[in-house]
């Protein structure tokens, strides 16, 4: 059974911050919803943990009408960017806390409670910590906590907003790894909230892109990386170089060039779009006339920074050993995109 979420609207006194969101996500399924800060994300969280309702429009999940559910019977692990742990209790007792807070009869027995608690240490791999206060855990192992109390209630859905955000690019990396590890093993259906491309395309089966409270695209990581139905999603995903051009029968024309068009679109003028690492640097040949102004590392590749005559600013990355690494600042070379995209 699935979540689904239909024309879902919600507006802060004359500020709308949904706009008929409409998705599904199907049973076990992980969702990511990326976009920048105000396009709505944490907002369609809150709704669906029951800490706010929506103006209009429905939620449904396993067939029952969410919102008529209170938050308590809605069965919702959340972990916040934030970690929100207790910091007078151990480790233990934070995983704990969501079980013994339940009435009396829904409580389960203190042997319950220690076997589950015992199961989610070894599930995040601190098995030995459980005695410790979070005072004292680094703040990977704080957010495997909170994740950890999350899942201890057994819930229905996972609900993630930037649990990475406060931590350094290493250990969000690692968390990445462990996260798909967990969700794989427990097949809870979850939502992730993130602005960073990179962990929604790393993490998730289906990324829901929004911008100013409206769906702007979803599918697969694949399908929005290789497919962006939009300049805005286009210019989110990564870096952008843009360069003016024409299109005529599908192709895109240049002063002296050509390059294929992704997609279809109409004949006339556009601003066209292509990848930093779908290009071609020479030092003749046909191109547009750009000037180095930095040679910089990038990780696994080269990254070029290049104006061209009109002040236009370019980036360019190629991979280590490549032709590039004989470029130094000042050269002038011609840039040519093997492939562009055009949106109207």
């Amino acid at each position: 059974m699935s979540l689904i979420i239909t024309n879902v609207n919600k507006t802060f006194t004359n500020f709308p911050a949904l706009r008929d969101v409409t998705f599904e996500a199907r049973s076990g399924e992980f969702i990511a919803l990326l976009g920048p800060s105000g396009s709505g994300k944490t907002t369609l969280l809150r709704l669906l943990a029951g800490l706010d309702t929506p103006n209009s429009g429905s939620i449904t999940f396993e067939g029952e009408d969410y919102l008529k559910l209170n938050p308590r019977d809605r069965r919702v692990g959340m972990v916040f960017q934030s970690y929100a742990l207790f910091r007078h209790m151990t480790v233990a007792q934070n995983i704990a806390f969501g079980l013994n807070v339940r009435p009396g009869k829904q409580r389960p027995s203190k042997v319950e409670i220690k076997s589950t608690v015992d199961r989610l240490l070894r599930l995040i791999q601190m098995e030995d910590l459980g005695k410790r206060y979070p005072s004292q855990l680094s703040g990977g192992q704080r957010q495997r906590v909170a994740l950890a109390r999350a899942l201890a209630i057994n819930p229905r859905i996972l609900l993630l907003d930037e649990p990475f955000g406060a931590l350094d690019a290493l250990v969000r990396k690692d968390l990445r790894r462990w996260l798909k590890r967990i969700h794989h093993e427990t097949g809870v259906t979850t939502i992730f909230v993130t602005h960073d491309q990179e962990e929604a395309l790393d993490l998730a089966d289906r990324v829901v892109v929004l911008k100013a409270g409206k769906v702007e695209q979803i599918g697969t990581p694949l399908e929005i990386h290789s497919q962006p139905s939009s300049a805005f999603v286009f210019d989110f995903l990564g870096s952008a170089n843009k360069a003016n051009g024409r299109i005529k029968d599908g192709v895109a024309h240049f002063d002296g060039f050509n390059a294929p068009v992704a997609g279809a679109a109409n004949d006339g003028d556009y601003t066209l779009r292509f990848r930093p690492y779908e290009v071609h640097l020479a030092r003749d040949g046909t191109g547009i006339p750009v000037t180095v102004t930095a040679v910089l590392p990038a990780g696994s590749n080269l990254r070029l920074e290049l104006k061209g005559t009109d002040g236009s600013l370019f980036e360019t990355q190629h991979q280590h050993g490549s032709a590039a690494h004989g470029f130094a600042v000042g050269d002038q070379l011609r840039l040519r995109p093997e492939r562009v995209y055009a949106y109207a």
